[in-house]
């Protein structure tokens, strides 16, 4: 990781009290003095999802500003084109898939590169949907998706997700999985870019899809599929996109770093303060230079409320998340930790890595502490490690690894 000087944090706990009697003070004495940010622009990718919803607003409500940055948002076509950016340097930071900055770092994901987990910018907010197709023969849930593909020869049907070490390849491989489902030998699974899912399903090349949103929304509104699961509920308060950098960078750019960290979770903050914010957000969001879709597609599911398009309406108790007091954005360790054991799951490594060595030098705490700090209201969780339970009652916390890595009945053959 990145440590941050003696000088700066010595200054920003002088400072520290008074910033909190006077929002911005902070923020004005380090635009203003020898932390000032190196970079005043800054290139931000982002693919048309509903969680890009940090950088959006950062950039239209003046908050990059604040902290003596402009953020430039780049829209990608595709998680290859982000990375393939980011990695040349075309982009400054990224939008990005958790796993995907992981299996950059471990040389699975294309060329090793040294990457750096700013923040989380979210928590929930995917899911799987499955084709009206597979309704229409009984298919609603896990059970009944079982017993369908048994009745079929192995790899005959396709399922789609969007990078190969991706947040949504995991949450597919584990659902099936947890359904008595090999990901690797029952089925066929392909790459397909968010945008493109939809249009994929309705010409058949793909009975299902884990995607984030408002693609499944968009998928039961255009009466081609439903979803059949969310990904908050195989793992609630899961952790979703990052903001990616590279090392490289951010040793470069250190104010600039925090600047940008400061600025997106202002962002966060502001998205979550009202109900009004969540609609106004989703209603930025639709318009062309962002997701290019129309609003009805993005509201519900960004307030939480969710109809599954097969007659299953509920409110979610674990919708998309941007901040909760801050605690969606702290880098945990073990978030990152825990996509190393599904690589390992899945036979992407061959040998068991060092879990806690890798997240401690991707995941940039400190410049998240030296940012909370600035921006105020939040302070640092007691550990770096957090506890979760998912959809098959496995319990994970960030002990113990390669033991919970090897646990998993299911498991790609070599693994």
């Amino acid at each position: 990781m990145v440590d941050l000087s003696r000088r700066r944090l010595l200054q920003a706990g002088a400072l520290a009290g008074s910033a909190m009697l006077l929002p911005g003070m902070m923020q004005a004495v380090w635009a203003a003095g020898s932390d000032k940010p190196e970079q005043q622009s800054v290139r931000v990718g982002f693919i048309p999802l509903t969680d890009c919803a940090p950088v959006a607003i950062a950039a239209l409500k003046g908050f990059d500003k604040k902290y003596g940055i402009t953020i430039v948002p780049t829209k990608e076509a595709s998680w290859a084109a982000v990375r393939d950016k980011l990695v040349a340097g075309e982009l400054d930071a990224a939008h990005i898939l958790y796993g995907m900055l992981y299996g950059l770092e471990l040389g699975i994901a294309g060329k090793p590169q040294q990457m750096a987990n700013l923040m989380t910018l979210n928590h929930n907010g995917q899911a799987i949907t499955l084709a009206s197709e597979l309704a229409e023969r009984g298919v609603r849930d896990l059970e009944g998706l079982k017993k369908y593909v048994g009745q079929q020869a192995p790899g005959s049907l396709t399922f789609a997700h969007t990078f190969p070490t991706g947040t949504h390849a995991m949450w597919l491989y584990y659902w099936l999985a947890s359904g008595g489902i090999d990901p690797f030998e029952d089925v066929r699974t392909v790459v397909v870019p968010p945008p493109q899912m939809v249009m994929n399903m309705r010409i058949g090349n793909m009975v299902g899809f884990c995607v984030g949103e408002p693609w499944n929304a968009r998928a039961i509104n255009d009466r081609i599929g439903f979803t059949a699961a969310t990904s908050q509920s195989i793992w609630p308060e899961h952790p979703e996109k990052i903001l990616g950098t590279r090392r490289a960078w951010v040793e470069q750019n250190p104010h600039t770093a925090r600047a940008l960290v400061c600025a997106l979770l202002e962002a966060s903050r502001w998205i979550e303060a009202s109900e009004e914010n969540r609609r106004e957000t989703a209603h930025i969001l639709a318009r062309r230079a962002w997701l290019n879709t129309k609003e009805q597609y993005l509201t519900g599911r960004m307030l939480g409320e969710y109809d599954n398009g097969i007659g299953k309406r509920w409110r979610d108790p674990h919708p998309i998340r941007f901040f909760s007091d801050g605690a969606v954005s702290y880098p945990f360790l073990s978030d990152g930790m825990w996509f190393l054991t599904q690589f390992r799951r899945w036979g992407m490594l061959k040998s068991a890595p060092d879990y806690a060595a890798i997240a401690q030098r991707i995941n940039q705490t400190a410049i998240w502490q030296d940012a909370a700090l600035a921006v105020g209201g939040m302070s640092a969780p007691s550990s770096p490690l957090r506890s979760s339970t998912l959809m098959d009652g496995t319990v994970w916390n960030g002990t113990d690894p390669e033991g919970y890595a090897s646990r998993f009945a299911i498991h790609r053959k070599g693994a």
